[in-house]
Parts: structure tokens; sequence; C-alpha cells
């Protein structure tokens, strides 16, 4: 038993020393009256001044350049077709309608500068069986815009745009079961051509407000024989191809992805002119095109037009509306 003690006691003391020893390792110790000799350093010393020479790095070349356009192309088509049997007795006629839409965009910016293109192309017919042809839609739209920014939301800017139809417009009637047309419209019978100058708003990139405080708009109708099936003949005096009016126009631009997939997009213009300040005179055109797509060629659509312009043959608002279905094509994508 006393034996065991002791080598605990052994034990213990060498610890104690070992943890001392631990802990006074890192006290310094003065050297200055001891006798040490030093080994010199097998490594190689040099007491003279360093001298560094920069080194010469060739600069990269990126070959790239800044593009200060953007472009936009969308390509529609909608096709709608019934066939019935003789024996159908659920009633129905056969019928096919086509249409097509060009929806084209550019857009340029640098610095506080800025031009906008549009071109809208839209036309579609229906024939229905023992029934003559029908248009379903038709226009011409080319939109261009200059500014020039002159603060966060304001712009001075300066736009031309030309309006017109490819094809005929009639208006049917049915006498004694045959159907028959009246020419009422045409190619450039009408065709609207404005320029406008004035300030921008735009407070964000989906909407904008022009307030033309300087605008100009010729209206031709170029079949002189047309005012005999329409009598406002569209502002322009029968037998005269061409009519001037100066004006103050207001047009407001919404374009935005509401949902997913889903655009709304919508343009109101309004055209006073200054030779007849009235309320009856003035124009209102309202556009809207709600899109939503379905997949990554196929979409669907509702459009719908207002239209308020007393030169046109009525005073009357004027409306109509498309429901379509059909593929769509996006460049770039």
């Amino acid at each position: 038993m006393k034996n065991f003690l002791a080598f605990l006691i052994v034990i213990l003391s060498l610890s104690s020393a070992k943890l001392y020893a631990q802990e006074i390792d890192t006290i310094p110790i003065n050297t200055k009256d001891m006798n040490i000799k030093l080994k010199r350093s097998p490594l190689p010393s040099r007491n003279l001044p360093l001298s560094f020479e920069p080194v010469k790095l060739r600069p990269a070349v990126v070959n790239a350049k800044v593009n200060y356009w953007k472009t936009k192309t969308s390509i529609g088509i909608n096709i709608n077709q019934a066939q019935f049997s003789d024996n159908w007795k659920g009633g129905g006629v056969n019928s096919i309608a086509v249409g097509g839409l060009l929806n084209w965009k550019a857009e340029y910016s640098k610095n506080n500068y800025s031009y906008v293109s549009e071109l809208i192309l839209q036309y579609g017919k229906i024939k229905n069986k023992d029934q003559l042809q029908k248009k379903t839609n038709d226009r011409i739209f080319w939109d261009n815009k200059a500014s020039f920014q002159l603060s966060k939301n304001w712009y001075f800017f300066g736009s031309i745009n030309f309006e017109s139809q490819f094809d005929n417009g009639y208006s049917y009637t049915t006498v004694n079961g045959a159907e028959t047309a009246t020419l009422i419209s045409k190619f450039m019978g009408p065709g609207y051509l404005t320029e406008s100058i004035g300030f921008e708003y735009k407070p964000n990139k989906y909407f904008s407000t022009r307030i033309g405080t300087g605008t100009a708009r010729q209206t031709f109708v170029l079949d002189t024989a047309l005012y005999r099936t329409n009598a406002k003949n569209f502002g322009v005096s029968p037998g005269k191809q061409f009519r001037n009016e100066l004006a103050f126009q207001i047009v407001a631009a919404f374009d935005k992805d509401i949902f997913t997939n889903t655009n709304l997009k919508a343009r109101y213009a309004m055209f006073i002119p200054y030779e007849d300040i009235a309320i009856k005179r003035v124009d209102h055109r309202l556009d809207v095109a709600l899109t939503a797509k379905i997949n990554r060629y196929m979409n669907t659509s509702l459009t719908g037009v207002l239209l308020y312009d007393m030169d046109t043959g009525t005073n009357k608002v004027q409306a109509s509306q498309t429901l379509a279905l059909g593929f769509a094509f996006v460049f770039p994508r």
C-alpha cells in the first residue's frame, strides 16, 4: 500500500512538473549573462538594397460593340373553321375564318435621346356558306417618335404616324334573300398622316402620355367617288382628296404584363381640332388588347376598339371586339 502511494505521488509530481514547464515555457528568459553561442545560419543573406523592376502587362482588348437598339417582332395566325353535314338538325352554317397579326417594334436609346418605331398590321376574313366574304379585321398603323429627356419623367418629343387599311370595306344588306355589298371605305380612303410635337410624361417603362400642343393631321380619300356611298367622306370635301387640320392631341399608352404570361396593352388618342373646338367635334379612339400565352407557340387574345369620330359618318360611338385563339411567334425570344 505504501509503495502504491509512493508511486502515485511520483506520478502526480511529474505531471505537475510537466504542467509547470508548459506554463513557464512562455516566460521570457534573460540570456545576457549566459554563455550561449549561436551557429551561423546556413541560409544565404544579402545586405545590399533590393531593387524591383515593374512588370509591363499588355492591356486586354475586348472586341465588343454596344448595341443601343432593341427590336421585337410578334406574328400571330388565327384559324377558325366549322363544317356541318346536310342532315344536321342542330342548326349551323359552314364557315371558315382566317386572321393574321404582325407587330414590330424597335427602340433606340442613348444618353438623353431615344427613338421608337412601331408597326401594327392586322387583317382577317370570314366566309360563311351562301354569303359574301366579310372582313373581321383590317388595319395599318405605323408610329414613329423621337424624344429628348428634359428631366427624370419629362421629355420633349416629335412624332409622325400613318394609319389606313388594306382592303375594301363594305356595308351589307339582304333583299329577297340576296346579299348585296356597298363600298364605304378602301385603302387610302381614308388614310391619316399625323405629325405632332410637344411634351411627354413617362414615369415608368410601361406607361406614357404625350401632350401634343402642335399637331397637324392630313386626311386622304384618294377615291373621289367614295362620297356617293359615304356622305361624310371622312371629313374631306366631295371631289377633293385631301384635308388638313391643326389640333391639340393627347396620346396615352400602357403596355405591361399584369399576370404571369398575360399582357395588357392599351392606347388612347384624343384629337381636338383648333378650328372647331366643341365637345362633339373631339375625336376619341381606344385600342385594348389582352393577350395570354398558353405555351411557346400558342396564345389567346381579346381585343377591342372604341371609336368616336363624326367624320366617319355617324355621331355615335363605334365598337368592335375580337376573341381569337391561334399560333404566336415572337422574335427574339
